[in-house]
């Protein structure tokens, strides 16, 4: 794999595993003589490609003694604001845009711009600067990033009447239609996980109002109670209505609704391209994967295409060796292995494009996006905002006839987040 021309010094820091409370895992503390680097992950491929690319960065760097924690991406969410303010490790994974933005305006990411100027980042990673940045300055190391889309199962479309994947919204509608007869639930939603609900808001905004409008709305300047608003909403009740979705959805996380699919229960899935590792061998020939469908042809069509990446606590003993560290893993080599492993897609452009048939769909929708890229719901706006709007998500599938309540509690929030 290929090196990093950086010089490599000796460590001062390690590795140690605590408990806050009496379970909580935390992860990689700072001691003598390590790299400690936390990783989060979802499933036994994605901590073994992961795995694979440390240990490349091993035997370049044998003098580095590296110890990795792997924590459930889940529990990592809630643990990292600790790690980040007291005792931090010296390389954590995290999200691009307002997720970075969140800690990085708190003072707790190592500014990383000298790396992007010494290390070739801004040519290789110029489509991921942006969202790297915050206040002119980069602090995240981007290492992939992926395609949202419909997920589905061609035996089944096949076996329902359906010729062909729907492009437009009545395509979808009749699609679903279809399967409905054919006794297949049309679609499989992991509620449970919140996020997976906002991806539904996200594309239907986008479909519906567009990107302008969308990212205006995640940075609060948009009443909830406005009209194009609840649009979005009364667009996902008809699905709710229609009962297009899997019963019960609040019930299951994205763990528990794949074997939905799996076992041909469910036709369809709306999904970033990163789960695609975890698919079994028989399952993943049966997968197909379309784009969105086209609600009004007037707006542009915009997509989601989060950006994974590498950050260094402000905090972080060995600072040195943590530097090294992600020069090894922007490398294109790197980038590719692990956007491979990942299902998802390098974001290193001088990596090749990927061989999997469904990343090479997603590579192909992001890039000939007219209207936009963004990140995705609880990535483009504060974390208080978004915790509180998929938590009105939640509520409005649980019972969408308290949409109104709904709204004008969310709208009561963002007045009381962005007040000027």
């Amino acid at each position: 794999m290929t090196s990093t021309k950086s010089a490599v010094r000796k460590g001062l820091i390690g590795i140690a595993l605590a408990a806050a409370g009496l379970t909580s895992v935390v992860g990689n503390i700072a001691q003598a003589g390590t790299l400690a680097v936390n990783i989060a992950f979802k499933g036994a491929s994605q901590r073994a490609v992961w795995q694979s690319a440390i240990d490349d960065f091993k035997k370049a760097h044998p003098d580095v003694d590296v110890k990795v924690s792997f924590i459930d991406e889940e529990a990592y969410k809630v643990q990292l604001p600790g790690w980040l303010s007291t005792v931090a490790p010296d390389v954590v994974n995290w999200h691009d845009g307002e997720r970075m933005a969140y800690y990085a305006r708190r003072g707790l990411l190592e500014d990383l711009t000298n790396d992007w100027n010494k290390n070739n980042w801004n040519s290789m990673y110029a489509s991921t600067k942006e969202a790297s940045s915050y206040n002119g300055k980069q602090y995240a190391a981007p290492t992939v990033y992926y395609s949202w889309g419909m997920f589905y199962r061609k035996d089944l479309f096949e076996k329902a009447g359906i010729a062909a994947e729907p492009k437009t919204w009545d395509e979808f509608l009749d699609a679903c239609k279809k399967l409905k007869a054919a006794g297949i639930t049309p679609v499989a939603v992991a509620g449970r996980d919140a996020w997976t609900l906002a991806g539904w808001f996200d594309y239907l905004d986008l479909r519906i109002n567009g990107n302008a409008f969308h990212q205006k709305l995640m940075a609060g300047e948009v009443p909830y109670t406005d009209p194009r608003v609840k649009k979005v909403y009364t667009t996902w009740k008809q699905l709710l209505d229609d009962k297009v979705f899997i019963d019960n959805s609040l019930s299951y996380d994205l763990d528990a609704v794949q074997p939905f699919l799996f076992q041909g229960k469910a036709a369809m899935m709306l999904m970033g391209t990163f789960i695609t590792g975890g698919f079994p061998p028989d399952v993943k020939s049966k997968m197909g994967y379309f784009q969105f469908p086209i609600i009004d042809a007037k707006v542009p069509t915009a997509e989601d295409g989060p950006v994974e990446s590498l950050h260094i606590p402000a905090k972080a003993k060995n600072k040195a060796d943590a530097h090294t560290f992600l020069a090894f893993m922007e490398t294109p080599d790197i980038s590719s292995k692990l956007a491979q492993g990942l299902g998802s897609l390098p974001a290193n452009s001088k990596s090749p494009e990927p061989e999997d048939p469904i990343s090479k769909i997603g590579f192909q929708i992001l890039s000939n996006t007219k209207g936009g890229i963004a990140q995705f719901y609880d990535r483009d706006m504060t974390k208080e905002m978004a915790d509180e709007g998929m938590k009105g998500m939640q509520e409005f599938v649980s019972d969408p006839t308290k949409l109104d309540a709904i709204l004008a509690q969310l709208e009561q929030t963002r007045k009381r987040i962005y007040k000027k």
